[in-house]
């Protein structure tokens, strides 16, 4: 029997029931190793619950499982001595406390998310970010001129935020691909190209392809995930763990949150090799610091989120709209709405409104816009009277204490103030918080949305 393709595949004999044989090519395959038990799956999460010591199979590999051990060996017969990593939280992020679904768990430990990927990594002295993940190619990072962002899903959305960053801390070129579309591009990678992947499994097929074309055009390629050891983490040049711990549920949130702010510390870091000032730079650094208790405050009140839900999860469709930073927030927040409210939802930059959304909008189609008070906020409420004029109605998500928006607006939510361009690591919160309860009164399964998967390794 010849296996060709891409695969991860599992065979048993029926007379050898104590043995697992499992090979791999291209598609992810992780080992289990527990008390008197070894396990196989293409992801961590399916085996976070019965075990925190994983090992990770190579392209090429196969692998012997028997009952508490296992044996690796290549296509050519080699042995291969490989220890095992331990899982970040282990099996205590398997319990889900006094919280009735893992998403709602993990939408409360985004403070601890967020100081877990400031650790050890802020430099008040000098006002810059120490990535020990990037120090062996530093000199090749600020000699870059080019930066392409590729990732998918909730993974994809942050991607903006970090070329928004990107273009406001540095003199970097960025743009920003969705991975399954990076391969089908004629792209000239030119000198001095960085090309950073983010992934919170580090198995996305896609964007391991991705990775993968661009190494072969010669271009410095980092990663940006959150499990350790993972695919995309063995595969780049170089790279940065966000540190959120295992997530258990499938729509993303404590990891966006972590991956919003790894990015924020990498263009401080490259910014800060440039022309970004040192009071610049320290200001950002305090303001993020300040983000986990912000982000407590929000927590505070989802009671206020269910409050809203109730009024608004018969709907059938939702416009979220947002400028500049908050453009990619609403773009998230649609889709966690899609993903678990199976509410038809999109994210617009608010500016378009005119050029075709605008004529959706009636009673029935409310509109989630995000309005703290920054450089867009006038022209933000410029889209909120178009639509009020067409009688829409209108969730705002604003800056605290700001007493303008409530007359234009049918509800409004309260997120403290923070520097212009962290403020999205607040607005992001109650959107997820809004999500979740939607999905609870409308019945669905929170943590596991149809048809959906945690981890993507099929292309």
């Amino acid at each position: 029997l010849e296996v060709q393709g891409t695969y991860g595949i599992a065979v048993m004999h029926v007379d050898h029931p104590d043995q697992i044989i499992v090979a791999r090519r291209g598609s992810p395959i992780v080992l289990g190793i527990g008390k008197d038990e070894s396990l196989a799956a293409s992801d961590v999460s399916a085996l976070a619950h019965h075990t925190d010591q994983v090992v990770y199979l190579e392209d090429n590999e196969i692998a012997r499982l028997e009952p508490g051990q296992f044996s690796i060996k290549t296509l050519d017969n080699k042995a291969v001595n490989r220890e095992a990593t331990v899982l970040e939280g282990g099996l205590e992020a398997m319990d889900r406390g006094s919280f009735p679904h893992f998403m709602l768990k993990e939408i409360f430990e985004q403070p601890e998310a967020v100081e877990n990927a400031l650790r050890g990594r802020v430099n008040h002295s000098e006002g810059v970010a120490k990535l020990g993940g990037l120090e062996s190619v530093l000199d090749r990072l600020q000699q870059a001129r080019h930066l392409i962002i590729i990732s998918c899903g909730t993974s994809y959305y942050a991607g903006p935020y970090g070329r928004y960053l990107f273009e406001t801390l540095t003199d970097l070129t960025v743009e920003t691909e969705l991975a399954s579309e990076f391969r089908y591009r004629k792209l000239n990678m030119r000198q001095n190209t960085v090309v950073l992947a983010i992934s919170q499994s580090g198995e996305t097929a896609d964007t391991l392809a991705a990775l993968r074309e661009a190494k072969r055009k010669g271009a410095l390629v980092l990663g940006l995930v959150n499990v350790v050891g993972s695919t995309i983490a063995r595969e780049t040049h170089a790279g940065v763990y966000s540190h959120a711990g295992i997530e258990i549920g499938v729509a993303s949130t404590k990891s966006f949150i972590s991956q919003l702010t790894i990015l924020t510390l990498m263009a401080l870091l490259v910014g800060r090799s440039r022309d970004l000032s040192y009071e610049e730079g320290a200001s950002i650094l305090r303001g993020l610091e300040r983000i986990p208790d912000q982000i407590r405050e929000i927590l505070e009140q989802s009671s206020r989120m269910r409050e809203l839900a109730t009024r608004y999860c018969a709907a059938e469709h939702f416009l979220y709209i947002g400028r500049k930073y908050e453009y990619p927030i609403a773009l998230e927040g649609a889709l966690k709405l899609k993903e678990i409210a199976y509410i038809h939802a999109e994210g617009y930059a608010a500016g378009e409104m005119k050029h075709g959304p605008i004529a959706l909008i009636d009673p029935s189609f409310p509109t989630m816009a995000l309005v703290p008070e920054d450089g867009s906020y006038d022209k933000v409420i410029s889209n909120i009277q178009e639509i009020r004029a067409r009688e829409g109605h209108i969730i705002g998500v604003t800056s605290v204490g700001n007493t303008k928006l409530g007359p234009l607006v049918d509800d409004v939510i309260e997120v403290p103030r923070a520097h212009e361009i962290l403020t999205p690591l607040l607005t992001v919160v109650p959107l997820q918080l809004f999500a979740y309860y939607c999905a609870v009164l409308r019945g669905c399964d929170v943590d596991k949305p149809r048809n959906l998967a945690k981890s993507v390794t099929v292309e």
